[in-house]
């Protein structure tokens, strides 16, 4: 590739892209024009304006996330796991000359149907900054993957952010509760509830429970419910991915979510690097635009 390419991170909800010259990132843009938020545009169209002025027609666009899935722009396959960190770069789906979407990763077995698209551009770049075993990747489907230094072995998906949205704010545990505060001690509580009793089920009713009945602040049920979702996904998949405390575990996410998981690991006996989600994304675009220069 040539020195100025642009990376783009295409969700469902919105689009980030950014603009390197000569490996430095000189601009970056943001829209909420995901791939199910287009208003009636065209991907295309989406495309051009956010990369207008920055691109020529030699100028190569890297695109990963949903941008590649049934409901994007064009199907980018899925490579099954394991699969070599180098194939990321090998099967990228062209769009437009010179434009690209990589590949998502996918596991089918027995016991265990995933896919992801997005992270593992993520994963690409965390495996450059900070080697580990397992990747955990908090969000609204949070991953939880192991990895060597050449292929991605396996890899779950936990819907935590997911569920905790659905609860709070469609569910009969949120209803009529006022604006919500940060409170650590209310969800340190809901993470020593959600690593102490597996039985999660009967536990989300009590939240309701508890704040009607004045043992819970109405204020603090979302920190509490974050607490009790992340301290029973963390209890649930370390007992199943790692049986003892002494795999290298990095966590790559934004500094706030990347810390939550940092508590509810550091109560079980777990210590994690942290890694920035976004210098990890565009790390593993580097990494991709380098594979393909040479």
């Amino acid at each position: 590739m040539t020195s100025r390419y642009i990376a783009i991170d295409w969700g469902s909800t919105n689009l980030r892209a950014w603009c390197y010259q000569d490996g430095v990132c000189v601009d970056s843009r943001q829209t909420t024009a995901g791939v199910t938020r287009l208003n009636g545009k065209t991907p295309e169209a989406v495309f051009d304006e956010v990369t207008q002025g920055w691109r020529e027609k030699t100028t190569p666009v890297l695109m990963a996330g949903m941008v590649g899935s049934n409901a994007g722009w064009k199907i980018a396959p899925y490579l099954p796991c394991p699969a070599r960190f180098s194939d990321l770069s090998q099967q990228l789906t062209p769009v437009l000359d010179n434009v690209w979407i990589i590949p998502g990763l996918s596991i089918q077995s027995e016991n265990n149907c995933n896919v992801m698209r997005g992270e593992e551009t993520q994963l690409l770049g965390a495996r450059t900054l900070s080697q580990s075993s397992v990747y955990i990747m908090p969000g609204t489907h949070c991953k939880w993957v192991h990895a060597d230094k050449d292929r991605v072995q396996d890899f779950r998906t936990v819907m935590t952010g997911e569920l905790h949205h659905i609860l709070l704010n469609h569910s009969l545990i949120g209803a009529g509760l006022p604006e919500q505060q940060t409170s650590h001690k209310a969800f340190i509580a809901g993470v020593d509830r959600g690593i102490n009793d597996s039985a999660l089920l009967p536990r989300l009713f009590e939240v309701r429970a508890a704040h009607v009945l004045g043992e819970l602040p109405r204020s603090e049920v979302s920190e509490y419910l974050s607490g009790l979702l992340i301290g029973n996904e963390v209890a649930a998949m370390t007992r199943q991915y790692m049986p003892d405390s002494q795999h290298p575990i990095t966590i790559v996410a934004n500094p706030a979510l990347s810390q939550r998981y940092v508590n509810a690991l550091g109560m079980l006996g777990y210590q994690a690097k942290v890694l920035d989600g976004d210098n990890a994304f565009q790390a593993g675009i580097r990494s991709i635009a380098n594979a393909v220069a040479n």
